[in-house]
């Protein structure tokens, strides 16, 4: 066991996530990140080069090797209803796929991952569900590191990394992306949204990350 109360796997998905990262143009990657604007470490906090300009990105990946650990950041209370809600909208959006073949688009970042683009689908019972699905997750990590951290938009795209078992698609806090591990990678099975952030905001974080690795910022 690692000193400081690390377990192993905590510290190989940590190991992982920085190596998921840097095949990713986040190549400028660092463990234990003290964020900016929050008084939380980032497990793993990543950026691109060249930080200013168009099209450069940061990310956050919290890990969670243990379903004790998961929890520690959400609310009991409000899974059960969280679960439930992701069904119904799941199924409804497979039989929605299944008569719109058209909504199927190529995702153009991660392209072995196709979605179907249902935002300008006008479906008053879709929309009802998403809506209250979204209000759910919201209770559900309310005041947690996750909803922080999703507020402040600490990071363009924010990930949970965990092992298999330790949490449920309809768990994933809203707007984070989520990879599990799967031997010794990882794999993406939900994709984050995009905060748009500001340059300043990138470069605080890319500091903090430089300072962290002992290496001035580019």
């Amino acid at each position: 066991m690692p000193t400081g109360g690390e377990s192993d796997a905590h510290r190989n998905l940590k190991r992982l996530a920085l190596g998921w990262a840097r095949a990713r143009r986040l190549v400028l990657a660092a463990t234990e990140v003290k964020l900016p604007r929050a008084a939380y470490r980032a497990d793993v906090a990543a950026a691109t080069p060249r930080i200013l300009s168009e099209g450069a990105l940061t990310a956050v990946f919290e890990c969670k090797a243990s379903r004790a650990d998961f929890q520690r950041d959400s609310a009991p209370e409000e899974r059960a209803k969280v679960a439930a809600l992701a069904r119904r909208l799941d199924a409804l959006r497979a039989l929605i796929a299944a008569h719109r073949p058209d909504l199927r688009r190529g995702e153009e970042l991660f392209a072995e991952f196709d979605a179907y683009d249902l935002r300008g689908l006008k479906h008053e019972t879709h929309d009802r569900l998403a809506a209250d699905l979204q209000t759910a997750q919201r209770k559900l990590h309310e005041g947690t590191k996750f909803a922080k951290l999703g507020r402040w938009q600490a990071a363009s795209l924010l990930y949970v990394v965990t092992e298999e078992g330790v949490m449920e698609p309809s768990e994933v806090p809203d707007g984070w992306g989520w990879l599990v591990r799967r031997g010794e990678g990882l794999e993406l099975l939900v994709r984050p949204g995009l905060n748009p952030g500001t340059p300043e905001q990138r470069v605080a974080l890319l500091e903090r990350i430089a300072a962290r690795a002992g290496r001035p910022v580019a």
